[in-house]
């Protein structure tokens, strides 16, 4: 597909380097020289300098004939501008970027219909989501859903006491008494899609497939606890922090977030009545010890600056706080965090790039058995991806054993008239299931893709 990238910033360019990926004829735009310079350098890509919201530059650009354009620059208001040339120059579908707090979901609403935006996207809010989800759920490193949570898939890391070290994956049901499926398992910078004779060891980063309910009863069995983290200090007072704090409060968690600008805290004193907002530098330690983070039971760093997210992180480790989590966008400071044993981390520029993808994806096939869903697994080393069933005489109604599967590739879960099925060899798959694939080094287009031919 013709895909154009207007703004090639930080999340800009993580979409353009995925799509690169997936073979789609990219041009981008940014009003930077030196950006555009290095992404043609880089990537074989057309590259053009200037405004997205400019007609001429859209029309060198060629968004006339453009299946897909995707507004993603710093500002809100030029990105719907953009979106809206884009699609009345001849773009088919339009994803616009939009992160400001104040505009609220009938906003959203009203000018998605108006502006005839297809998509709209808040890396800071889906970011916030994340994070929501792995403090409720806190022994995750990290959580997805699909078909509205009827399936999740949680990454854990095994520790050294784990009782799931030396045990074979076809004795797991049986043994911990949960309907749980290990779909995809990390071991050092090698990914695998196992069968049951695996045997699991400890430091392997595992995904597990199942029932929000039938993983409770997993890691209670694991002696695991799934007590939701009830007090959160927060570091860094920007946009994720706010969407965060927000859910937090809601549920009637306690919340403290520590920023360094004053202007900030006074505005986020204003927004989050029930958050505790403390004006103080977070990299002092002792202002930390001050606040709490001994007794908290999470803590987030949220700074826009990686390296001082990895190491305050760290810090909050050594001190036993039971979650940490820290926000890390470079690419090479990601797989250092992980090295460093910071397991659980999020990139928002990562989570609109899967979003992007998928999206893609499901307007490249349209007509068959669409992607849903996407999301990266095990550092980007595997995909999860969910498939709408459509009638095909070489998938539904057979037996999974009697399917011939590519290699690296297993169904992880079926979910049917709002029931979710974790597979065995004798369930078979129908017309109208949602169907979860866990794949590595494959790109799959379609449900169909996971079959030898």
């Amino acid at each position: 597909m013709k895909i154009i990238i207007s703004g090639c910033g930080k999340i800009g360019s993580t979409i353009i380097s995925n799509l690169v990926e997936e073979n789609h004829d990219i041009v981008a735009i940014d009003s930077n020289p030196a950006v555009v310079a290095e992404l043609t350098n880089i990537y074989d890509i057309m590259g053009i300098c200037g405004n997205g919201a400019d007609s001429d530059i859209l029309d060198e650009a060629g968004v006339s004939d453009a299946d897909l354009f995707v507004s993603v620059a710093g500002s809100d208001e030029l990105n719907m501008i953009s979106c809206f040339l884009a699609k009345k120059l001849g773009a088919k579908h339009t994803v616009a970027r939009i992160s400001t707090p104040e505009y609220n979901d009938k906003s959203l609403a009203i000018m998605k219909q108006h502006l005839e935006i297809s998509l709209t996207i808040n890396p800071e809010r889906l970011a916030a989501h994340d994070l929501f989800n792995v403090l409720k759920f806190p022994s995750a490193v990290k959580i997805e859903s699909f078909s509205r949570r009827y399936l999740e898939i949680i990454e854990i890391k095994l520790k050294d006491d784990s009782l799931l070290d030396g045990v074979k994956l076809m004795d797991i049901r049986t043994k911990f008494n949960a309907k749980v499926l290990v779909c995809c398992i990390q071991r050092g910078d090698e990914v695998f899609i196992p069968n049951g004779t695996f045997v699991l060891k400890s430091g392997d980063k595992i995904g597990v497939a199942a029932t929000h309910q039938e993983l409770l009863k997993f890691f209670k069995a694991l002696g695991r606890s799934q007590k939701m983290a009830k007090d959160v200090m927060l570091l860094g007072g920007g946009r994720i922090s706010y969407y965060l704090a927000d859910l937090l409060t809601d549920i009637g968690t306690s919340v403290k977030i520590i920023e360094i600008d004053e202007k900030v805290c006074e505005t986020l004193s204003e927004g989050l009545t029930k958050a505790t907002i403390i004006h103080g530098d977070g990299a002092q330690q002792e202002l930390l010890i001050e606040e709490g983070l001994l007794t908290t039971d999470a803590f987030v760093s949220l700074t826009g600056m990686d390296e001082e997210n990895i190491l305050i992180s760290i810090f909050a480790q050594s001190q036993n706080v039971p979650k940490v989590i820290a926000k890390v966008n470079r690419d090479e400071l990601y797989a250092m965090a992980g090295k460093l044993g910071l397991d659980s981390l999020v990139s928002p520029k990562k989570i609109v790039s899967d979003l992007i993808i998928s999206y893609a994806r499901a307007l490249q096939n349209s007509m068959g058995s669409s992607v849903e869903t996407l999301y990266k697994l095990m550092d980007d080393k595997a995909e999860a991806l969910e498939f709408n069933v459509i009638e095909n005489p070489e998938l539904v109604n057979i037996p999974l054993k009697d399917l011939k599967l590519k290699a690296n590739i297993l169904i992880g879960g079926i979910i049917r008239n709002r029931k979710t099925i974790i597979p065995g060899g004798n369930d078979i798959i129908s017309a109208g299931d949602k169907v979860v694939v866990i794949a590595a080094n494959h790109k799959l287009q379609d449900l169909s893709d996971i079959l030898e031919k």
